[in-house]
């Protein structure tokens, strides 16, 4: 008993305390501790916490370090990008196994609770996320790492289908190195341009350009497999 337990008691604490961290989080503050403190090691760690289900924004990990990097030298921009997509694929295995050990039921149970609701998880989100990984197949795992909203949760799917894993770790990181490069790619633009007292707020700004990106995505995705669906087979 004691042993079935531990694990949940294990994961929550984990979650409280990293709760606690998100809702104390001051963006500004974080930038300017992300400049004085940036590396390859604290990029990885942040973005496997982005690409798990904490509720954490990549737009201040990536475009800030490939701006840095760009300013400073003292990281490769190429790096940036490696090291960030190597951090989502830590989170997005996390996911996936958890959504594998902890089963359907207790990711719903989690989704309506109110520490799920915390996490900004809900039932419906993961209800959409499922339904995207049935309808997608494989190339889910791809696609959805540049959608916002699915980003995060389209491991969990892919865990209660039992993808296998071999295959879910070469689409994660195949969409998760697409979306870091627009990532890096924004931030070496804001380089040659913007100050770096303006950094944040430029960021702020063209970040929801890629969010708006990512909802055209969806919606030509939509409509392909609408039009596959209804367009008509031709007669033998």
């Amino acid at each position: 008993m004691f042993k079935k337990l531990a694990v949940p008691a294990a994961l929550l604490l984990i979650l409280a305390a990293a709760v606690v961290f998100v809702a104390k989080f001051d963006t500004l503050a974080f930038v300017r501790w992300f400049q004085n403190n940036l590396n390859y090691g604290y990029i990885t760690m942040f973005m496997a916490v982005e690409s798990s289900f904490i509720p954490f924004p990549s737009e201040v990990v990536v475009p800030p370090a490939a701006y840095f990097a760009m300013h400073n030298g003292n990281l490769n921009i190429y790096l940036v990008t490696f090291f960030a997509t190597l951090g989502a694929c830590i989170g997005a295995v996390i996911n996936y196994y958890l959504a594998v050990w902890l089963g359907r039921p207790i990711v719903y149970q989690f989704a309506n609770s109110r520490l799920g609701h915390i996490c900004l998880i809900d039932e419906k989100k993961v209800v959409t996320a499922e339904e995207f990984f049935d309808k997608h197949g494989a190339i889910s795992t791809f696609i959805g790492r540049l959608i916002p909203a699915v980003r995060q949760l389209i491991s969990i799917p892919a865990g209660l289908a039992r993808m296998h894993f071999g295959k879910f770790v070469l689409f994660t990181t195949l969409g998760a190195g697409v979306w870091n490069i627009v990532l890096t790619l924004l931030g070496y633009w804001l380089s040659l341009w913007v100050p770096q007292k303006e950094l944040f707020v430029a960021v702020e700004k063209y970040n929801s350009y890629l969010n708006y990106g990512g909802y055209a995505l969806l919606l030509i995705v939509v409509g392909f497999i609408a039009y596959q669906l209804f367009k008509k087979k031709p007669k033998k």
